[in-house]
């Protein structure tokens, strides 16, 4: 959770979504800590100065029809200032394909796509972040981070996902961010401050829910290895599994501009 989307979340997306070495165990959190100070410790827990890892995304429709795609994702950089590029390895039809996400930590993310087979890079308007994604069930906007600096929280109480006890925290985008989300809720572990689950409404409808499972520790980050979003709306879901993943690797400035994914 860079001063991130709870996690890329990513690393996507995060994302999903995503990020020193830390105890197994959280110390307890006394009562008169806020829900800002468990983000606040989430997100500490999980900076890393960069990450990289290959992805395998499995779309599932509600007709039944499923799809399979693979990227590889590197994001450098600090909470709230990092860049990261997604790349499409296959299949063929999209090989290639790359956005480039900047972030900033007191505004919406800058996006741009390169899309090969036309020789021709866009920018994604902020009006389109809200749209899927390359079939996947991720938006554009899920794929950037969300740092702790552009939303308020609130402790709506505790409750288990999948037996695990979390905080469940309510976080309202501030003026300034530009969101299609009116409000998300994230569940926080206890245990380990990972993200178990986060949903995204619009107004009082819930409209993506994104699970976290098999979390594990790596080098020091505590890391969930399958990220599942739910789009609620559309009843299809799409299952990204990260492979090969690494911290704090050595990656250059230069690798995240407008000309290094034209290539």
């Amino acid at each position: 959770m860079n001063r991130h989307r709870f996690l890329l979340v990513i690393g996507l997306v995060g994302i999903a979504l995503a990020l020193g070495a830390w105890p197994a165990l959280a110390p307890v959190v006394a009562a008169s800590e806020n829900a800002l100070q468990i983000v606040q410790e989430a997100q500490k827990r999980s900076a890393a100065k960069s990450q990289r890892y290959e992805g395998l995304l499995q779309s599932f429709e509600a007709s039944g029809k499923v799809t399979e795609k693979r990227w590889a994702y590197e994001r450098l950089g600090s909470h709230g200032q990092s860049k990261s590029v997604i790349r499409f390895m296959t299949p063929a039809e999209v090989k290639g394909v790359a956005l480039l996400v900047v972030n900033h930590p007191d505004r919406a993310s800058d996006q741009w796509m390169w899309t090969p087979a036309i020789e021709r890079d866009r920018r994604i308007a902020t009006q389109d972040r809200s749209t899927r994604f390359f079939g996947t069930d991720f938006s554009f906007e899920d794929l950037e981070e969300r740092d702790v600096d552009q939303f308020d929280f609130a402790l709506l109480g505790e409750d288990a996902i999948d037996g695990v006890a979390c905080w469940k925290i309510e976080s309202t985008p501030k003026q300034s961010k530009t969101s299609q989300y009116t409000k998300s809720v994230v569940w926080v572990r206890k245990d380990n401050y990972a993200s178990a689950r986060l949903e995204s409404y619009i107004k009082d409808l819930a409209v993506r829910r994104l699970n976290y499972t098999d979390v594990r520790n790596l080098q020091g980050i505590w890391t969930a290895h399958v990220m599942t979003m739910t789009d609620l709306k559309r009843g299809s879901h799409t299952t990204l599994t990260l492979e090969k993943v690494q911290y704090n690797v050595a990656l250059n400035d230069s690798d995240f501009t407008l000309q290094a994914i034209r290539h």
